[in-house]
């Protein structure tokens, strides 16, 4: 092989003009004959049988040339991207395919990694949320886990809103019944919305026993067309009534639903959890507008291979994420009604921000002199093997040293941006503002 030129163009184009040498060039050729000949029949030979001189005469030199550019190619252009040292990130374009004096020529077009250019990273300013859990949040999410622990008692008594009423019902439009319209013991909680509105009202002030009619009127956007905008009366028979007996906020009720043996603890890990919580969501917050800031400052021309790579990493771990509740992707976009391209439109934004903060980082890591040891790298395998239970040979073969290098590369550089960041309350910025 040889790199002849190397061409650049606008938005980070890069065009390879490569040398294939006649000997490597007619080895292809004489493989692309092999493999080809079994299929071709010349009369005065056996089938498969017949020389290659013969067939390039009567169908030209060029016959075999398709398989065996194909066969160069890779090979040839990835020594000749080695060799202008060059960090591709799309597929090639091969174009101005040529043979001359037995030597294959062609032009590989590429977009390699744009030059970035990044700033003021160090000492960003961003709000972030103060921490702060009431009694008052205490208080709703143990009651919360009090409606949740909650039981059903039947009761005899007139039905209110908040009971769950068991009853059969068969719906009627126009004296006629509809299909999908009838149930048995069905259990409805009165006050969820869960029918159509006005239907849950009328059951209230009913007791176990009582049969009556339910009239309403199905919405005009109702799912069912031949449904919508109609009158329909619904004859109900009540079989039950429960309501939710909620169990004492007490010490037996501590035991009961945690590891705690009094209230007293239960709403202490309450509170631990609920700022926990929080102050992960702020932390998280922060971090993404420190990172805002920090792509604001950066300068890059990206190229849209960049971009389309990452939505199908996107797209990917989407579909491992889908496959993992147990729907497949194909079956999401029919169901939301997109398309594949509906779907890139929609997180192209996303795909964007995830390019430029990569690309960020990657810069910062540079500008730092930060490195990743040998040592840094072995310990990362056997964290990750440890923690996904497998043998470190294998997830050395799923994940390649350098990228797993650079991921931690970027991870070294986003926890020292984080560090020198400056967290700012909301009220201060305000204040600074005026």
């Amino acid at each position: 092989m040889k790199l002849t030129n190397v061409e650049k163009k606008e938005k980070n184009q890069v065009a390879l003009s490569i040398v294939v040498a006649a000997d490597v060039f007619e080895a292809a050729c004489e493989k692309s004959y092999r493999k080809n000949v079994r299929n071709i029949n010349i009369q005065g030979f056996r089938q498969g049988k017949a020389p290659r001189k013969i067939i390039e005469k009567l169908y030209g030199p060029e016959v075999f040339y398709d398989d065996a550019m194909n066969e160069c190619i890779p090979d040839a252009y990835e020594a000749a991207v080695a060799e202008a040292g060059l960090k591709v990130v799309s597929q090639p374009s091969i174009t101005e395919v040529d043979v001359k004096d037995g030597e294959f020529l062609f032009t590989a077009v590429v977009f390699v990694k744009p030059e970035v250019s990044v700033k003021d990273y160090k000492g960003i300013e961003a709000e972030k949320e103060e921490v702060a859990v009431s009694a008052e949040d205490v208080e709703a999410e143990l009651a919360r886990m009090q409606t949740r622990n909650a039981r059903q008692v039947s009761v005899e008594r007139e039905a209110k809103k908040g009971d769950v009423v068991n009853l059969d019902f068969e719906g009627f439009v126009d004296g006629v019944a509809f299909e999908g319209g009838k149930g048995e013991k069905f259990d409805l909680e009165l006050g969820s919305g869960m029918f159509i509105p006005g239907f849950e009202e009328q059951l209230e002030g009913k007791n176990v026993g009582d049969e009556c009619d339910v009239n309403v009127t199905f919405p005009e956007e109702y799912n069912e067309k031949s449904l919508a905008g109609k009158p329909a009366v619904f004859k109900c028979k009540i079989n039950e009534i429960k309501e939710n007996q909620k169990p004492e906020l007490d010490d037996e009720f501590a035991k009961d639903v945690s590891e705690f043996d009094t209230i007293a603890e239960l709403k202490a890990n309450i509170e631990k959890k609920m700022v926990e919580s929080k102050q992960s969501s702020a932390d998280t917050a922060f971090q993404e507008r420190v990172m805002d800031k920090v792509i604001e400052n950066m300068e890059a021309e990206i190229p849209d291979a960049m971009v389309e790579t990452q939505l199908d990493r996107v797209a990917e771990d989407f579909s491992y994420r889908l496959a993992m509740q147990g729907m497949e992707f194909e079956s999401y976009l029919k169901m939301t009604g997109m398309t594949m391209e509906q779907f890139r439109s929609v997180f192209a934004p996303q795909a964007l921000r995830q390019v430029k903060i990569r690309l960020a980082l990657e810069k910062i890591a540079e500008l730092e002199g930060m490195d990743i040891t040998e040592e840094d790298l072995n310990a990362e395998f056997d964290k990750l093997a440890e923690n996904n239970k497998m043998d470190i040979e294998k997830v050395k073969e799923l994940l390649a040293a350098e990228d797993l290098k650079g991921d931690m590369l970027c991870q070294k550089a986003n926890d020292f941006v984080i560090a020198n960041a400056k967290a700012v309350a909301k009220a201060e910025k305000a204040a600074d503002a005026e």
